[in-house]
């Protein structure tokens, strides 16, 4: 057989042909079929370490263990120079949730109950309040302080919810490369005109003091995010700790008699003053309420009265009571003493398909949230 033959066979034979190249180019194939097969693993690592990077080890092992990642992120880029937006958002997400259910006992109970028996909890949607005023300190009015770092992160307000009976305005932010898998946003705006000039006054003695969280190299990056849809990996763990801040409170110390003079007034604008912008609620989506309530009386949880259904008849919701926190108000005297305040809660919430698109109706309702809205209401 001459060489030309016997090479000629060597290319069409498949076990030979990685043997006919040097050994860096055969490293180097091998290297791109690792890389191929393990996008899964190294993503997911990836995000629990941008999660890490913002909360701590234990917290992120917590999160893997306790809540439902969406397998459809693997669809979009995770690189070190291109880190698409969904990562961020989910990143954005769960470092939300676990504050949150740190924050309500009753919730950290149930999702390490919902754990034990094998069953990861599924974030539907977190809930915050923001004050539609201009004298809000350094934060822009009302909503414009969250959707300047919603919308960059692939979140749009699909709808607006009249909540005619508390003086607000709701609006649904849905992530729209994954809304289905990626929880969304209940963002509310409370209406001071549509108050007293007392209680005006008030507002503006309590937000006006309030500081923006967001830095310039965190808006440089929002930027970024909005014009391309990625980021670079570094940015992304410069900009989670940024957006993650937001969602607290920024004003400083607050009057005990403006607490009780929006109190008389406004429920949700006292929860304001004592919470300012952290969630105020999140949810899990469960596949059947109507037997997770029955469990959860049968456990004599503190759950609502009653089930909220949509006017479609397909979103139905209730919820844990507020978990009662210690807050610090300044009295008249001038010493700062402590309250017991409604703080979050827990939701929980059915979706059934819409039988006009075939799939989840992700929609919120403004009867159901009015009523799910009452679970901060306090007279105390």
């Amino acid at each position: 057989m001459d060489l030309a033959h016997a090479s000629q066979k060597k290319r069409n034979d498949p076990s030979v042909f990685f043997r006919l190249w040097p050994t860096p180019s055969t490293a180097l194939i091998d290297a791109c079929f690792v890389a191929r097969a393990l996008p899964a693993m190294s993503s997911f690592d990836g995000l629990f370490s941008l999660v890490e990077s913002t909360l701590d080890s234990s917290a992120a092992h917590w999160l893997r263990e306790h809540v439902e990642v969406p397998e459809a992120l693997l669809r979009f880029s995770w690189h070190e120079q291109a880190l698409h937006r969904v990562w961020l958002a989910e990143a954005l997400n769960l470092c939300l949730l676990h504050t949150l259910v740190n924050a309500v006992p009753d919730g950290h109970r149930y999702v390490e109950e919902q754990a034990r028996g094998g069953r990861k909890v599924v974030f539907d949607h977190g809930a915050l309040r923001t004050v539609d005023w201009p004298h809000n300190g350094e934060l822009p009015r009302g909503r414009q302080a969250f959707a300047r770092l919603l919308e960059p992160l692939g979140f749009t307000d699909v709808r607006t919810y009249p909540l005619t009976k508390l003086n607000m305005t709701g609006w649904g932010y849905r992530q729209m490369d994954l809304p289905e898998d990626i929880a969304q946003f209940f963002v509310s705006e409370l209406h001071p005109g549509r108050f007293s000039e007392t209680f005006q006054s008030a507002v503006t003695r309590v937000v006006s003091s309030s500081r923006d969280p967001l830095g310039a190299e965190h808006v440089s990056i929002l930027k970024r995010l909005q014009l391309t849809r990625h980021c670079s990996l570094p940015e992304a763990h410069a900009l989670l700790p940024g957006l993650y801040r937001a969602f607290d409170r920024q004003h400083g110390a607050v009057l005990e008699t403006d607490y009780r003079c929006l109190l008389d007034e406004s429920a949700e604008m006292a929860w304001i003053a004592t919470e300012g912008n952290r969630f105020n609620h999140l949810t899990d989506r469960v596949a059947d309420l109507e037997t997770t309530v029955a469990q959860q009386r049968a456990l004599q949880r503190p759950m609502k009265d009653s089930i909220e259904v949509s006017a479609t008849g397909r979103v139905m919701q209730t919820a844990y009571r507020a978990c009662p926190v210690t807050r610090g108000l300044v009295n008249a005297s001038g010493h700062y003493c402590e309250h017991q305040v409604p703080g979050s809660f827990v939701e929980f919430i059915q979706r059934k398909v819409d039988p006009d698109t075939g799939r989840l109706d992700l929609n919120f309702d403004s009867s159901n949230a009015q009523g799910i809205f009452k679970m901060t209401a306090s007279k105390t």
